[in-house]
């Protein structure tokens, strides 16, 4: 008992010791942290202006300290929404804590760093406990290459917190500043409209209304089709009530601005009648067939579309409009009105001058060719020195010439023929003459219930089976006095003065052209049978095409080279149409091959009769605009933003043409 109480003495003087003495430096802490603050770091705590640290517990570099990330996440669930915060590790060894914050004071040098929770927020603290408890547990399984991040973004925190330490007063401020941008942008009923993303508002499909409501009518098609739902008549007369208002909606609307007020009503009146029929029709195998013969089904109406549509194109272009069948015939009646001594042209000594500029134009369109003659004058710096040589069929022979007549070309000469007038142009010296005139050509391209005819409607166009269409290849003959010429197609507008053509070198080349390499269709594979071995011995498949409507030609070197025997033979040689099938241009690529200048292509811009996309600066720089192509501007179905470009050659208050009804 003596020994006990020496032992019970020492005993409580250690134990009650130490309690005393840290009462009494608990007594001087400072009074500026309050009972409602709450200490981040215990392993560093101020007393006075010394800084303790407490080596029990891991220590933190005080530059790791990071603000944190805020994000606000809305809920559709409830009205009210809630804010929480993320933010990153700040140390290697302790990547496993996660805090929530709702403030980040930076306070200056000297002074502890705390992260202050409202004391009024108990409850909702409680209720994020066990958020946070999973996401503690969620990062604690991450892998070794997260500690690795951990430590560069320490590296890279303390060169930054070096400066935070420096200017502690201007950090605070841009912290209480981003807090309040925050706090003001946190509105509810502008995060249920906004992206999620960046990437998100720029993928957001145009229209989408629009193809939502059309892809609702699909999916109730299918619906309708189904047995599962034809038994329930409740529905399929809700279903047929709502496919009828989406088809008023919709309309004939291809943008959602088109759309009425009450499109998103409609909407989503259909998605609910729809989702009743997805808990009716379960069957997925059974919605899977009925897709696929609704795709058959639009697949083959598509096909027949575009045949009808091709038909009756082709029929567009091969019909005459009521107003030019009019005009020749009314022309015609004139014609033969007059006088005999007023049925002549005026300047007819210029038709045989080889110093004047001389064009060629073979055509059975009275207006095209009115506008060709128009347009070059109207052009041209010396209009005087023009002459222009008309050759037609005997049809519209008597039109062609009163309409020169009743609007001469200014001062420019002209010349009007008939086809006729060429005696020497038959079927014994031509063999082209011979095979358009054969009833096994006719039965080609007229008689589609022929085993051998061609199921390409193009084919069938009676303008290859004219002679005007090759009379390109005789200009010799046509014109043995004069030395160059230069040949219009019928559907093209000039726009430049084209003198200059005149002084163009052709090297002893026949023919001047612009090429048509640009567009892979103008190849010499598109338009020749290389499976032929007379074609594929002697050209390339691969060879630039170049364009008929503006081309020059040097009658001296063809009479040289004898260009017509050459163009003689090879329509021999297809006699059965296995070298080429149509047109004037293969035969053209044929003849002249080895024998072409390449023009440039400011000369001549082709595509304005079937293609749409032409440049307006090409247009515009052009001397020539060609309207190749079955579009021409005189039909209905040219293109419409085209059609000045030749109307403006065209005087509608002219008489025949009032009388003719042809307008604008």
């Amino acid at each position: 008992m003596v020994r006990r109480k020496p032992v019970l003495v020492l005993l409580c003087f250690t134990v009650l010791a130490p309690i005393f003495l840290y009462t009494d430096r608990l007594s001087s802490f400072p009074s500026s942290i309050s009972n409602d603050d709450f200490i981040e770091d215990v392993s560093n705590v101020a007393f006075g202006n010394e800084v303790g640290k407490l080596n029990a517990l891991p220590q933190e570099l005080t530059n790791a300290v990071k603000e944190p990330i805020g994000i606000v996440y809305p809920d559709n669930s409830i009205n009210s929404h809630q804010i929480s915060v993320q933010s990153r590790d700040v140390s290697a060894t302790s990547n496993a804590q996660v805090q929530l914050f709702t403030e980040v004071p930076l306070r200056k040098s000297g002074e502890h760093k705390s992260r202050v929770l409202s004391a009024t927020d108990e409850r909702n603290l409680s209720e994020k406990g066990s958020v946070i408890e999973q996401v503690v547990n969620r990062r604690i399984g991450k892998d070794d290459s997260e500690k690795s991040k951990a430590e560069e973004e320490n590296k890279e925190l303390g060169s930054q917190q070096t400066e935070v330490q420096s200017t502690p007063e201007k950090q605070e401020s841009k912290s209480q500043k981003k807090s309040e941008e925050t706090t003001h942008k946190v509105d509810p009923e502008k995060l249920k409209t906004a992206p999620q993303d960046r990437n998100s508002s720029s993928t957001v499909m145009p229209d989408a209304r629009v193809r939502h409501l059309r892809d609702q009518l699909i999916r109730a098609k299918v619906f309708l089709g189904l047995g599962a739902t034809r038994t329930n008549p409740q529905y399929i007369r809700e279903l047929r009530l709502r496919i009828r208002e989406v088809q008023r909606t919709l309309g004939d609307a291809t943008k959602d601005s088109d759309l009425p007020r009450n499109a998103n009503e409609k909407l989503k009146v259909m998605e609910q009648t729809l989702a009743k029929g997805k808990q009716i029709q379960d069957d997925c195998a059974a919605v899977i067939k009925k897709l696929r013969a609704m795709l058959h089904s639009m697949e083959e109406q598509l096909r027949v579309n575009k045949k009808q549509a091709v038909f009756l194109t082709q029929l567009a272009a091969k019909t005459l409009p009521k107003g030019l069948h009019c005009l020749p015939l009314r022309l015609s009646t004139e014609y033969y009105a007059l006088d005999p001594s007023q049925q002549q042209f005026p300047n007819q000594e210029k038709l045989e001058d080889p110093n004047l500029h001389h064009y060629a134009l073979f055509s059975d369109n009275i207006l095209a060719a009115a506008v060709v003659v128009n347009s070059t004058v109207s052009n041209a710096k010396h209009p005087s020195n023009l002459v222009f040589h008309v050759v037609t069929d005997r049809l519209n022979y008597a039109a062609m010439k009163m309409w020169f007549l009743s609007n001469p070309p200014g001062k420019a000469a002209i010349h009007v023929q008939n086809i006729e007038e060429f005696t020497w142009l038959n079927a014994s010296y031509s063999p082209v003459l011979k095979q358009l005139g054969s009833q096994s050509m006719i039965d080609y391209y007229f008689r589609t219930h022929h085993a051998n005819s061609d199921p390409n409607l193009k084919f069938r166009n009676p303008k290859y089976l004219s002679i005007l269409n090759h009379l390109r290849f005789y200009l010799p003959e046509i014109f043995p006095k004069l030395n160059k010429v230069v040949f219009l197609d019928d559907d093209i507008v000039v726009q430049k003065d084209l003198s200059g053509l005149w002084t163009i070198n052709l090297k002893g080349k026949v023919n001047g052209a612009v090429e048509t390499c640009g567009e892979s269709f103008h190849r010499f594979d598109r338009y020749l049978n290389f499976s032929n071995p007379l074609i594929s011995k002697n050209f390339d498949p691969h060879a630039c095409g170049w364009a008929y409507g503006m081309n020059v030609f040097d009658l001296v070197e063809w009479r040289k080279q004898n260009i017509t025997e050459v163009y003689h033979s090879w329509q021999r040689l297809n006699h059965d149409r296995l070298l080429w099938k149509l047109g004037s241009l293969p035969p053209g690529l044929i003849t002249f091959w080895n024998r072409t200048f390449p023009l440039d292509r400011a000369w001549h811009i082709l595509g304005l009769g079937y293609n749409p996309h032409v440049a307006q600066k090409e247009i515009e720089r052009a001397a020539v605009i060609h309207y190749n192509g079955n579009m021409k501007p005189w039909l209905e179905i040219g293109v419409p933003k085209y059609r000045n470009y030749w109307s403006k050659y065209v005087d509608y208050d002219q008489v025949f043409l009032r009388e003719c009804n042809i307008s604008p």
